[in-house]
């Protein structure tokens, strides 16, 4: 007996009785989704790797890899806690910077010590040496950061404990040794002279693309459903923004400049040319928000968004669901102070007439802050919901993430009915988890219908999908009838 893996074996040509046993993969009925809620997140830090997409899932993780929050529009830690308080867990984060950024250093008995990340972070780095009481030739080194933890190493030589930094992936300080090594002496040093430099440019945000990516171009792959350059007002990036959105499958959060108006907010955008379901354009409205750090700080809209969005379905939209967080606006100020200003129809009517959401209170389910239009940039009325980007978005990747199985695979009638199996497997499934309606919102064609034999002999297999989604109810609307007149029907409604 001979044990062949499937499509070793050639059945036609076997001569010799025994028995064959051919090893087949496990039929895949259906494909599993992809991720909907990760966001992706460009800003600035204290600390990290620039340019390097770090997965971050808890304020945590946040604290260790950037460094302590700091009091600016555009910082990464902020972002993350505001959307962590909507309810999105799963992020990849990108730190730039304007390139003038400098590395904490320190010298102890003639060692160079140097943050392994730029940053102010790396000033608060302390490295103290330490004699063994017991074994005086052994020497404990520890780094140690209020935020960024502690590392402790053993050695006899500095040579040895340099050695042991370089080697220890997650180390805080790196050491640089003299041509003549001096011997290990306790001490103590507290690292300086490290910046965060000047606020990047929009350029540094949208980053370039290639072999070194950088800034929002370090987000490809990363299989992010939302995307945002934390605190990027700049009219100008909103085309690549949504560029980059439609080639990823990424739903862009962008925003205007603090304290717009309407009329100017409508006019940035027409001259931009942004006209694509791959890009929400919060207003300019700022939110303030209580940081458990910095106090009270004015700041983007676009987390806020991002984070709500994160937590939902991906059938869901943004539209009147209750965010965080929130202690004010530019327009209605702070909640402490008794402001009460509000957007009025007129208002609401032109900022979504020109493609543009707004975070304001009231909502229409109450009197909360959310997100009032749920709807992008895109001036077609059948692609302007929230609901449309992330729903078409999460089919057409979990699509693309599983049916690449199948290049490769002999054309035949087997072929499209495994094509047929797996696609209506997988729709299926989203009815299942209510990503769909019913069974009758979706069908799959892939037979000889339309894949005639002229295409097929040049290779080429298509699968027509159509899928119907679910309505978001924007426009609800109540007839009432009222007065002693009025004859009532208590009729069974229809389902």
């Amino acid at each position: 007996m001979t044990i062949y893996q499937s499509g070793q074996l050639n059945t036609n040509s076997l001569t010799v009785p025994d028995l064959y046993v051919q090893v087949q993969r496990p039929q895949t009925l259906a494909l599993n989704g992809v991720p909907s809620g990760r966001i992706g997140v460009v800003g600035t830090a204290a600390w990290g790797p620039v340019g390097t997409p770090v997965i971050v899932g808890a304020m945590g993780d946040c604290l260790s890899a950037f460094g302590p929050k700091q009091a600016l529009a555009t910082d990464i830690g902020t972002a993350v806690n505001i959307a962590l308080l909507q309810g999105a867990a799963d992020f990849r984060c990108v730190r730039v910077t304007d390139g003038t950024d400098a590395a904490a250093t320190g010298t102890l008995d003639g060692i160079s010590l140097t943050a392994i990340h730029t940053g102010s972070a790396g000033n608060a780095i302390v490295v103290i040496v330490t004699q063994d009481t017991i074994i005086t030739t052994s020497y404990t080194l520890t780094v140690t950061h209020a935020v960024l933890g502690s590392r402790t190493y053993r050695g006899a030589t500095w040579s040895t404990l340099a050695a042991a930094m370089a080697a220890d992936g997650t180390a805080l300080v790196r050491a640089t040794l003299p041509g003549t090594v001096p011997a290990l002496a306790a001490g103590t040093i507290t690292l300086a002279g490290g910046t965060d430099g000047a606020t990047p440019g929009t350029a540094a945000f949208t980053g370039t693309d290639g072999v070194a990516r950088s800034g929002m171009y370090a987000l490809r792959g990363q299989g992010c459903a939302l995307g945002l350059l934390h605190g990027v007002s700049d009219s100008t990036s909103w085309t690549t923004q949504a560029a980059f959105g439609l080639g990823e499958g990424m739903y862009m959060i962008a925003c205007g400049p603090a304290g717009d108006t309407i009329a100017n907010a409508a006019a940035q955008k027409a001259a931009a040319g942004v006209d694509s379901y791959a890009v929400k354009l919060m207003f300019g409205d700022w939110l303030w928000w209580d940081d458990d750090t910095n106090g009270s700080m004015l700041v983007s809209p676009q987390a806020f968004a991002a984070g709500i969005l994160g937590g939902l379905s991906p059938e869901q939209s943004g539209l009147n669901k209750e965010l965080s967080g929130v202690i004010g606006s530019q327009k209605a100020g702070l909640v402490s102070s008794g402001q009460a200003a509000t957007y009025s129809t007129a208002e609401l009517s032109a900022l979504f007439g020109a493609g543009i959401d707004v975070i304001c209170n009231p909502a229409p389910g109450g009197s909360y802050w959310a997100v009032r239009g749920g709807i992008n940039t895109s001036s077609d009325a059948d692609t302007d919901d929230d609901s449309y980007t992330r729903l078409t978005n999460y089919i057409a990747e979990t699509v693309n993430a599983g049916m690449g199985t199948f290049v490769g695979a002999v054309i035949s009638p087997t072929l499209f009915g495994d094509i047929r199996a797996v696609l209506l497997g997988t729709l299926s499934n989203m009815v299942g988890s209510g990503v769909l309606g019913a069974t009758t919102d979706y069908a799959v064609v892939c037979d000889t219908t339309n894949n005639p034999q002229s295409a097929t002999a040049l290779g080429y297999v298509r699968a027509d999908v159509q899928v119907r989604y679910q309505g978001i109810n924007r426009f609800f609307v109540v007839n009432l009838q009222g007065g002693a007149s009025v004859t009532v029907s208590t009729g069974t409604p229809a389902a």
